[in-house]
């Protein structure tokens, strides 16, 4: 299949570049792995579900609907249930990226390769050939371990969210919301609102830390005031300072304790508290997926794919957007998106473009930058969580890999980065590749969390990758639209 631009993600970062675009004249296809448009904030129930009320699962329900409406009226080609598995230059394409650095004129040849799974066990393999690539691949849940972590009953915050959001059901009915940073608010409510009784609300932030950062804070301050309004309706307690230092039970979760924090972010001995719950949905922030930026080269400060003013990567042609280049919530990945399909526009049509197109797109992502540079040095996971960790808590879920054997591959055996952690006790091995072991991993390790480059976002099967190099044979599934 051939496009001008290939946009990888339909979450709001994908949606307003994707319309933003072709708008503009611009041949976009919107490759997502889902069934529906929306990514994570925007998850719909099954139509099955007959959901009456859907509006009541989110927030920002109107814009959704703008996005959802000006997909459906648009020139937009949307391929549903395609896995992306990598992203490369085509070849025989001499290293050119199709765009000049002056002019930014694209040639006719196709640059780009999106590779992608398709059918009901991914073997089925499809390409799409585009001179410019959107990246807009979101970013998954940080999981930071405890003792009885593993029980059933103890999800992920985001995990209820979704859920909630896409099944219509909820993980228990008492509920424990713990970790740190605003996603805990929404589905503190979320599930309160839903039926359950949420027996604590567990921030390890300190609200003091909070006052020094008000100006920052004050744009998102009138809807954390309204998630604090209905959580105060649905009588929900709230511990500030406190975090999880364990989880109990024989078959399932019956119950968690949590203890206060004292400044430096160690547990207070005699303050532990035990509450009575079957769930407890528990987040210590994200993390943006970077896979498909790193297999192109695309530079990566920190955990973060680096962009422009313009959301441009440092690989010519090759867009990024949303939280793959910080995590920001819903409202900042659509003014980076907007801002890339603009330039991408620009750019595919061999014009300059001009940043007072999308001023208020601007203005809106450098308040809501320095909103979540403020929230994010506030709502940090305890800085001595792993004092906590047993050494028979399991950390790598794949490999059953316990805390005990790592602190002896560290100490006992010298590895100091998580590469040699790896090699030694198999910890990130499993089928996510340690994306959510990595970390803990690094935590335990006393080792920064660095992106792994990986030849391949997901696993592929060995037959599809013998047949990559036979484009022919794999396009056909989207000659006539997805299968």
């Amino acid at each position: 299949m051939r496009t001008d631009l290939a946009v990888v993600g339909a979450g709001p970062a994908g949606l307003a570049a994707s319309l933003a675009a072709a708008a503009r004249g611009v041949r976009v296809t919107l490759i997502d792995a889902a069934e529906d448009v929306g990514g994570q904030f925007y998850r719909q129930p099954a139509a099955g579900l007959w959901a009456r009320r859907p509006q009541a699962l989110h927030h920002q329900w109107r814009t959704w609907e703008r996005l959802r409406d000006g997909l459906a009226a648009s020139s937009v080609h949307h391929l549903t249930g395609h896995h992306v598995w990598c992203v490369e230059r085509t070849s025989g394409s001499s290293g050119s990226s199709g765009f000049s650095e002056d002019s930014g004129s694209s040639e006719g040849t196709a640059v780009f390769t999106v590779h992608a799974l398709l059918g009901r066990f991914q073997e089925e393999s499809v390409t799409v050939h585009a001179d410019a690539v959107l990246l807009a691949t979101g970013g998954y849940e940080k999981v930071l371990p405890f003792p009885g972590w593993t029980l059933p009953g103890v999800v992920t915050a985001g995990g209820a969210q979704a859920m909630l959001k896409g099944g219509l059901v909820v993980p228990g009915r008492t509920a424990v919301v713990a970790g740190t940073g605003p996603l805990l608010l929404p589905v503190a409510t979320g599930l309160a609102a839903a039926g359950v009784q949420v027996a604590a609300l567990v921030e390890s932030a300190d609200p003091k830390a909070l006052i020094g950062r008000l100006p920052a804070l004050a744009a998102k301050l009138p809807e954390a005031a309204g998630y604090a309004a209905r959580l105060l309706r649905h009588r929900v307690p709230f511990l500030a300072g406190h975090t999880v230092v364990g989880a109990h039970g024989e078959d399932r979760l019956e119950a968690v304790t949590v203890a206060a924090l004292d400044p430096d972010g160690r547990v207070r001995p005699g303050t532990g508290r035990r509450i009575p719950c079957d769930a407890l949905a528990v987040g210590h922030g994200m993390l943006p997926h970077t896979d498909l930026a790193q297999t192109l080269g695309c530079r990566v400060d920190g955990v973060n794919v680096h962009v422009d003013d313009e959301q441009r990567t440092d690989v010519p042609g090759v867009w990024a957007a949303g939280e793959t280049t910080g995590i920001g919530g819903a409202a900042l990945a659509l003014a980076e998106g907007h801002i890339a399909g603009r330039s991408i526009a620009a750019r595919l049509q061999g014009t300059a473009p001009d940043p007072r197109q999308w001023a208020a797109a601007a203005t809106s992502r450098t308040r809501l930058r320095q909103f979540f540079a403020a929230v994010d040095s506030v709502c940090a996971p305890p800085a001595h969580w792993t004092e906590q960790v047993t050494d028979d808590t399991v950390i790598c879920r794949c490999e059953e890999v316990r805390a005990g054997t790592v602190r002896e591959a560290v100490h006992g055996l010298g590895a100091g980065d998580l590469r040699t952690v790896k090699l030694l006790t198999r910890a990130g091995m499993g089928w996510c590749q340690g994306r959510v072991c990595g970390p803990a991993v690094a935590g335990l390790a006393g080792c920064g969390l660095t992106p792994t480059r990986r030849p391949f976002a997901r696993p592929v099967p060995l037959g599809v990758l013998a047949r990559t190099d036979h484009p022919a044979e794999a396009d056909h599934p989207t000659e006539e639209g997805p299968s």
